[in-house]
Protein backbone atom coordinates (compact mmCIF):
# COMPACT_ATOMS: atom_id res chain seq x y z
CA UNK A 1 0.00 0.00 0.00
CA UNK A 2 1.37 3.39 -1.01
CA UNK A 3 1.54 6.06 1.69
CA UNK A 4 -0.99 8.88 1.42
CA UNK A 5 -0.02 12.35 0.28
CA UNK A 6 -0.81 13.58 3.80
CA UNK A 7 1.55 11.10 5.45
CA UNK A 8 4.34 11.93 3.02
CA UNK A 9 3.90 15.64 3.62
CA UNK A 10 3.88 15.09 7.39
CA UNK A 11 7.06 13.03 7.23
CA UNK A 12 8.70 15.60 5.01
CA UNK A 13 7.71 18.41 7.35
CA UNK A 14 9.42 16.75 10.28
CA UNK A 15 12.78 17.12 8.60
CA UNK A 16 12.41 20.47 6.85
CA UNK A 17 10.97 22.61 9.65
CA UNK A 18 13.49 24.49 11.77
CA UNK A 19 14.59 22.21 14.58
CA UNK A 20 13.09 24.47 17.24
CA UNK A 21 9.65 23.97 15.64
CA UNK A 22 9.80 20.16 15.68
CA UNK A 23 8.93 19.67 19.35
CA UNK A 24 5.21 19.31 18.68
CA UNK A 25 5.64 16.82 15.85
CA UNK A 26 5.79 13.01 16.08
CA UNK A 27 9.17 11.63 17.11
CA UNK A 28 10.27 15.06 18.23
CA UNK A 29 13.98 15.63 18.27
CA UNK A 30 15.90 16.75 21.27
CA UNK A 31 17.73 19.88 20.13
CA UNK A 32 20.67 21.68 21.66
CA UNK A 33 23.46 24.00 20.63
CA UNK A 34 27.16 23.31 20.42
CA UNK A 35 29.54 26.18 19.65
CA UNK A 36 26.60 28.21 18.36
CA UNK A 37 25.34 25.55 15.95
CA UNK A 38 22.18 23.47 16.16
CA UNK A 39 22.39 19.78 17.01
CA UNK A 40 19.58 17.25 17.22
CA UNK A 41 18.92 13.72 18.42
CA UNK A 42 15.98 11.54 17.45
CA UNK A 43 16.12 9.13 20.37
CA UNK A 44 14.89 5.58 19.96
CA UNK A 45 12.11 4.83 22.44
CA UNK A 46 13.94 1.70 23.57
CA UNK A 47 17.67 2.23 23.00
CA UNK A 48 19.72 -0.87 22.28
CA UNK A 49 22.58 -1.90 24.55
CA UNK A 50 25.12 0.89 24.85
CA UNK A 51 22.78 3.54 23.37
CA UNK A 52 24.06 3.31 19.77
CA UNK A 53 23.47 6.13 17.33
CA UNK A 54 23.83 6.96 13.67
CA UNK A 55 25.57 10.26 13.02
CA UNK A 56 24.02 11.54 9.79
CA UNK A 57 25.47 14.24 7.52
CA UNK A 58 24.93 16.63 5.94
CA UNK A 59 22.43 18.17 8.34
CA UNK A 60 21.22 21.10 6.29
CA UNK A 61 17.79 22.65 6.56
CA UNK A 62 17.15 22.61 2.83
CA UNK A 63 17.64 18.83 2.75
CA UNK A 64 14.73 16.64 3.85
CA UNK A 65 15.01 13.23 5.45
CA UNK A 66 11.61 12.20 4.05
CA UNK A 67 13.04 9.88 1.41
CA UNK A 68 14.97 8.03 4.11
CA UNK A 69 11.89 6.64 5.84
CA UNK A 70 13.07 3.01 5.67
CA UNK A 71 16.33 3.90 7.38
CA UNK A 72 14.73 6.11 10.00
CA UNK A 73 12.12 3.56 11.02
CA UNK A 74 14.47 0.55 10.82
CA UNK A 75 17.08 2.18 13.03
CA UNK A 76 14.52 3.41 15.54
CA UNK A 77 12.90 -0.02 15.78
CA UNK A 78 16.32 -1.59 16.43
CA UNK A 79 17.04 0.91 19.20
CA UNK A 80 19.49 3.02 17.20
CA UNK A 81 19.04 6.76 17.60
CA UNK A 82 19.80 9.31 14.87
CA UNK A 83 21.69 12.54 15.41
CA UNK A 84 23.22 15.35 13.42
CA UNK A 85 25.00 18.67 13.71
CA UNK A 86 24.39 21.59 11.35
CA UNK A 87 27.68 23.28 10.47
CA UNK A 88 26.44 24.29 7.04
CA UNK A 89 28.47 23.78 3.88
CA UNK A 90 31.74 22.46 5.31
CA UNK A 91 34.19 20.19 3.52
CA UNK A 92 36.22 18.39 6.17
CA UNK A 93 38.80 21.02 7.04
CA UNK A 94 40.57 20.64 10.39
CA UNK A 95 38.69 23.59 11.91
CA UNK A 96 35.22 22.33 10.98
CA UNK A 97 36.19 18.79 11.94
CA UNK A 98 37.17 20.12 15.37
CA UNK A 99 33.66 21.54 15.73
CA UNK A 100 32.23 18.13 14.86
CA UNK A 101 34.36 16.78 17.70
CA UNK A 102 32.64 19.18 20.10
CA UNK A 103 29.31 17.72 18.96
CA UNK A 104 30.62 14.19 19.43
CA UNK A 105 31.77 15.04 22.96
CA UNK A 106 28.39 16.57 23.76
CA UNK A 107 26.66 13.39 22.59
CA UNK A 108 28.89 11.16 24.69
CA UNK A 109 28.37 13.43 27.69
CA UNK A 110 24.62 12.95 27.24
CA UNK A 111 25.10 9.20 27.54
CA UNK A 112 25.23 8.09 23.91
CA UNK A 113 27.74 5.53 22.69
CA UNK A 114 31.34 6.73 22.35
CA UNK A 115 31.52 4.86 19.02
CA UNK A 116 28.79 6.09 16.65
CA UNK A 117 27.99 4.74 13.20
CA UNK A 118 28.75 7.51 10.72
CA UNK A 119 26.46 7.86 7.69
CA UNK A 120 27.38 10.39 5.04
CA UNK A 121 25.30 11.22 1.99
CA UNK A 122 26.98 12.98 -0.94
CA UNK A 123 29.11 15.80 0.55
CA UNK A 124 28.21 14.39 3.94
CA UNK A 125 30.59 11.59 3.01
CA UNK A 126 33.48 14.04 3.08
CA UNK A 127 32.26 15.56 6.35
CA UNK A 128 32.02 12.21 8.15
CA UNK A 129 35.04 10.53 6.59
CA UNK A 130 37.27 13.51 7.36
CA UNK A 131 36.21 13.26 11.00
CA UNK A 132 36.62 9.48 10.99
CA UNK A 133 40.20 9.47 9.74
CA UNK A 134 41.13 11.94 12.51
CA UNK A 135 39.31 9.94 15.20
CA UNK A 136 39.43 6.32 13.99
CA UNK A 137 39.22 4.86 17.50
CA UNK A 138 35.84 6.54 18.00
CA UNK A 139 34.07 5.09 14.94
CA UNK A 140 32.06 1.87 15.04
CA UNK A 141 31.40 1.86 11.29
CA UNK A 142 31.18 4.18 8.29
CA UNK A 143 28.38 4.21 5.71
CA UNK A 144 28.13 6.20 2.50
CA UNK A 145 25.34 7.02 0.07
CA UNK A 146 27.06 8.16 -3.16
CA UNK A 147 29.61 9.80 -0.86
CA UNK A 148 32.33 12.28 -1.62
CA UNK A 149 35.49 10.49 -0.45
CA UNK A 150 38.15 12.30 -2.43
CA UNK A 151 38.89 15.98 -1.89
CA UNK A 152 40.35 16.22 -5.40
CA UNK A 153 37.05 15.17 -6.92
CA UNK A 154 33.73 17.00 -6.34
CA UNK A 155 34.84 19.56 -3.68
CA UNK A 156 37.52 21.19 -5.81
CA UNK A 157 35.74 20.80 -9.14
CA UNK A 158 32.10 21.63 -8.40
CA UNK A 159 32.25 23.33 -5.01
CA UNK A 160 35.49 25.24 -5.05
CA UNK A 161 34.36 28.41 -3.25
CA UNK A 162 32.85 26.57 -0.27
CA UNK A 163 35.82 24.22 -0.08
CA UNK A 164 38.41 26.99 -0.07
CA UNK A 165 36.35 28.92 2.50
CA UNK A 166 36.22 25.89 4.81
CA UNK A 167 39.96 25.31 4.62
CA UNK A 168 40.73 29.06 4.68
CA UNK A 169 43.45 28.49 2.09
CA UNK A 170 44.08 29.68 -1.44
CA UNK A 171 43.58 26.99 -4.06
CA UNK A 172 47.27 26.50 -4.82
CA UNK A 173 48.11 25.92 -1.17
CA UNK A 174 45.22 23.51 -0.64
CA UNK A 175 46.23 21.53 -3.73
CA UNK A 176 49.80 21.39 -2.46
CA UNK A 177 48.60 20.01 0.87
CA UNK A 178 45.95 17.71 -0.58
CA UNK A 179 47.44 14.46 0.69
CA UNK A 180 47.57 15.88 4.21
CA UNK A 181 43.86 16.71 4.22
CA UNK A 182 42.33 14.14 1.88
CA UNK A 183 40.52 11.32 3.74
CA UNK A 184 41.22 8.86 0.93
CA UNK A 185 44.94 9.41 1.55
CA UNK A 186 44.73 8.92 5.32
CA UNK A 187 43.06 5.59 5.98
CA UNK A 188 45.73 4.04 8.19
CA UNK A 189 43.92 4.71 11.48
CA UNK A 190 40.64 3.28 10.25
CA UNK A 191 42.47 0.23 8.98
CA UNK A 192 44.28 -0.22 12.29
CA UNK A 193 40.98 -0.02 14.15
CA UNK A 194 39.30 -2.41 11.68
CA UNK A 195 36.40 -0.05 11.02
CA UNK A 196 33.94 -1.72 8.62
CA UNK A 197 32.44 0.25 5.75
CA UNK A 198 29.41 0.04 3.47
CA UNK A 199 28.67 2.21 0.43
CA UNK A 200 25.86 2.34 -2.12
CA UNK A 201 26.75 4.28 -5.26
CA UNK A 202 25.46 4.54 -8.82
CA UNK A 203 27.88 3.73 -11.63
CA UNK A 204 26.49 6.59 -13.75
CA UNK A 205 26.94 9.34 -11.16
CA UNK A 206 28.40 12.43 -12.85
CA UNK A 207 28.08 14.70 -9.78
CA UNK A 208 30.14 12.49 -7.47
CA UNK A 209 31.75 10.05 -9.90
CA UNK A 210 31.99 6.48 -8.63
CA UNK A 211 35.53 5.86 -9.94
CA UNK A 212 36.96 9.02 -8.35
CA UNK A 213 35.31 8.47 -4.98
CA UNK A 214 33.88 5.14 -3.82
CA UNK A 215 36.01 2.98 -6.11
CA UNK A 216 39.13 4.86 -5.03
CA UNK A 217 38.19 4.37 -1.38
CA UNK A 218 37.37 0.69 -1.93
CA UNK A 219 40.61 -0.06 -3.75
CA UNK A 220 42.74 1.63 -1.12
CA UNK A 221 40.86 0.24 1.86
CA UNK A 222 40.97 -3.31 0.56
CA UNK A 223 44.64 -2.94 -0.36
CA UNK A 224 45.27 -2.15 3.31
CA UNK A 225 43.29 -5.20 4.45
CA UNK A 226 40.15 -3.27 5.37
CA UNK A 227 36.60 -4.57 5.11
CA UNK A 228 34.36 -2.54 2.82
CA UNK A 229 31.17 -3.61 1.06
CA UNK A 230 30.07 -1.65 -1.99
CA UNK A 231 26.71 -1.97 -3.71
CA UNK A 232 26.92 -0.57 -7.22
CA UNK A 233 23.60 0.53 -8.69
CA UNK A 234 23.79 0.08 -12.49
CA UNK A 235 22.62 2.99 -14.59
CA UNK A 236 21.83 5.26 -11.64
CA UNK A 237 23.26 8.70 -11.00
CA UNK A 238 23.14 11.22 -8.19
CA UNK A 239 19.46 11.16 -7.35
CA UNK A 240 16.90 10.68 -4.64
CA UNK A 241 15.33 7.30 -5.21
CA UNK A 242 14.65 3.87 -3.72
CA UNK A 243 17.93 2.39 -4.96
CA UNK A 244 19.72 4.65 -2.48
CA UNK A 245 17.14 5.32 0.23
CA UNK A 246 15.45 1.93 0.42
CA UNK A 247 18.61 -0.15 0.36
CA UNK A 248 18.02 -3.16 2.59
CA UNK A 249 21.71 -4.08 2.47
CA UNK A 250 22.51 -0.73 4.09
CA UNK A 251 19.98 -1.38 6.84
CA UNK A 252 21.34 -4.88 7.41
CA UNK A 253 24.90 -3.57 7.63
CA UNK A 254 23.97 -0.94 10.23
CA UNK A 255 22.03 -3.44 12.34
CA UNK A 256 25.01 -5.80 12.33
CA UNK A 257 27.05 -3.11 14.06
CA UNK A 258 24.97 -3.34 17.23
CA UNK A 259 26.98 -4.63 20.18
CA UNK A 260 25.80 -8.00 21.46
CA UNK A 261 23.22 -7.95 24.22
CA UNK A 262 24.59 -8.94 27.61
CA UNK A 263 24.07 -12.57 28.60
CA UNK A 264 21.38 -13.14 31.20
Amino acid sequence: MKPSIFSLLLLLSIFTLPLAAQDNLPRAAETFEVAGHKAFVYAASKPAEGKPWVWYAPTLRNLAFGERKLYFESFMKAGISIAGFDLGEVRGAPASTAKFTLFYEAMVKRGWSPKPILLGQSRGGMMTLAWAVRHPDKVRAWVGIYPVCNLASWPLKNSKAATLADFALPEAELVAKLKEFNPADNLQGLLANKVPMFVVHGDSDVVVPYDDNTKLLKDRYEAGGGKITVKIVPGEGHKVGPAFFECQELVDFVLKQLPPAPKK
